[in-house]
């Protein structure tokens, strides 16, 4: 089993920032790419940003040259910096995780999600 934890969300005016992290743990042989998706209200969920391993990285054209992911590969985490925040990137946020177990299969896992709210 794998266990994914998120922090960081919250609320904030426009123009601000906001970072969010998250930390995979358990049993898994290594994490392949580490990401966010997010989900607006009567909206369907779309990817925000995701890193590779290898530092490989990609973005939502909404988010580009706002939002900045990095990971540190020895702690399994991954952050999200959020600048020039505007009140469409109000959503949950989730965490989402490829992994590959022992016997070399990959798999995904998905945090609980965090709100972030950002007002005019």
């Amino acid at each position: 089993q794998v266990q994914l934890a998120e922090s960081g969300g919250g609320l904030v005016q426009g123009g601000g920032s906001l970072r969010l992290s998250c930390s995979a743990s358990g049993r898994f042989f290594s994490v392949i790419t580490m990401g966010w998706d997010r989900q607006a209200p009567g909206k369907q969920r779309e990817m925000v940003a995701a890193i590779t391993r290898g530092g490989t990285s990609s973005y939502a054209n909404s988010v580009k040259g706002r939002f900045t992911i990095s990971r540190d590969n020895a702690k399994n985490t991954a952050y999200l910096q959020m600048n020039d925040l505007k009140p469409e990137d109000t959503a949950v946020y989730y965490c989402t995780v490829r992994f590959v177990d022992y016997d070399q299969q990959a798999f995904d896992s998905w945090g609980q999600g965090t709100q972030v709210t950002v007002s005019s």
